[in-house]
């Protein structure tokens, strides 16, 4: 395995009086796609920053395979960074562009055209080569700087949110173009970002963060379908979250107690069943929560006598048609308006049957919801 494991222990970061980093601590694997996935202020490029060399933390260590990168400036660290605006030498062709990291270490020419073609052909612009960069489109420019920071072969390349000055359906093709390239060199990723799509699409593992704490690490599917917090599980992708009270817990299976059947009281909603394999307590306080795409919505009511089903009737206050799906804004008990998004899997779902102020019916399965660990303050 190709890379460096990077490990931040302790790590914080004031300026002034804001701080903007608070007792970080994560380790990253060696070869691993990571993404540091937060809003705008959170720490994440400061972070970055941090592991980089371009910043010092005021407290903290930063390993790289068990030795501290922190007293090194950052040409001497086997990391490079890819920056949001590309950093090319307008002056320069693009061959002299990514060329530039091998003159700086005086290599040989023979190892600059064979290494430079390499590169370039990596990023699929060997044919560019002669160009200048205000003659290549923003995606181009994006791969010219990818290569430049491949060249010297670091173990981890570092990536500040390197996409966002492309527009969305480049962006997107670009994405999979830099998942492509890593599993070809197979070196450490960190990759810093706001948007939590391209996160979930690219990413080994993803740590949230908040206000210069890490508030979860783990899988895009962990991430998504077992937020830790509230603030989690409102920032990656929609929700529908409530407070909530325990109210009575069971085992599913009594052999094995490793399941339970969870009575929750909603103010807004009254009582609903989720299932879970944490342990809570009648008279807890948590949040639920569950996902739009997981709710069924429909105007007949379901013929189903499950015990597990959570069912209301309620008024479509907002439809909202995108192509492959449609959103709808379902208002029931007294103005509570539950999000449900349909999906339209087949020719026969190209126009919803469902419309603005249809009576519906709203229900999903206790496996469906889920019980958030920790309640914000």
């Amino acid at each position: 395995m190709k890379g460096s494991d990077v490990v931040i222990e302790g790590v914080s970061k004031a300026f002034g009086d804001f701080k903007v980093l608070k007792d970080v601590n994560l380790t990253i694997k060696k070869g691993e796609f990571f993404s540091l996935l937060g809003p705008s202020g959170c720490g994440k490029t400061t972070l970055l920053r941090i592991i980089a060399g371009f910043e010092s933390p005021d407290i903290g260590v930063v390993t790289f395979d068990g030795k501290d990168v922190l007293p090194l400036p950052p040409n001497r660290r086997p990391a490079n960074t890819v920056f949001q605006n590309y950093a090319l030498f307008p002056h320069l062709s693009i061959f002299d562009n990514v060329a530039f990291p091998l003159r700086i270490r005086k290599a040989s020419k023979q190892e600059i055209d064979s290494k430079v073609t390499e590169y370039l052909k990596l990023v699929e612009l060997e044919e560019h080569s002669h160009k200048k960069p205000n003659q290549l489109s923003g995606g181009q420019k994006q791969r010219v700087a990818i290569a430049r920071a491949l060249i010297n072969e670091p173990s981890v390349l570092l990536l500040d949110e390197p996409l966002s000055a492309l527009d969305a359906k480049l962006r997107q093709h670009m994405l999979i173009e830099l998942d492509q390239i890593h599993d070809k060199i197979g070196i450490t990723f960190i990759y810093v970002t706001h948007d939590q799509q391209e996160a979930l699409s690219v990413s080994d593992r993803i740590a949230v963060m908040n206000k210069g704490k890490v508030l979860q690490v783990g899988t895009p599917h962990d991430i998504y379908e077992s937020p830790a917090t509230d603030f989690v599980a409102r920032f990656i992708g929609e929700t529908n979250l409530f407070d909530a009270t325990v109210v009575s817990v069971e085992p599913m299976h009594k052999e094995t107690g490793d399941e339970f059947m969870v009575v929750l009281d909603i103010p807004e909603l009254g009582s609903i069943k989720v299932t879970t394999v944490d342990t809570v307590v009648p008279g807890q306080k948590v949040s639920f929560t569950v996902r739009p795409e997981k709710i069924l919505i429909s105007k007949e009511k379901p013929a189903t006598k499950r015990e597990d089903i959570n069912l209301y009737q309620g008024m479509v206050d907002e439809p909202i048609y995108s192509g492959f799906q449609t959103k709808f804004y379902v208002k029931v008990m007294d103005n509570v308006v539950i999000r449900v998004i349909k999906q339209h899997a087949k020719y026969s779902d190209e126009g919803p049957d469902i419309v603005w102020k249809d009576s519906v019916y709203v229900s999903w399965s206790a496996i469906d919801g889920y019980i958030v660990g920790v309640r914000d303050e």
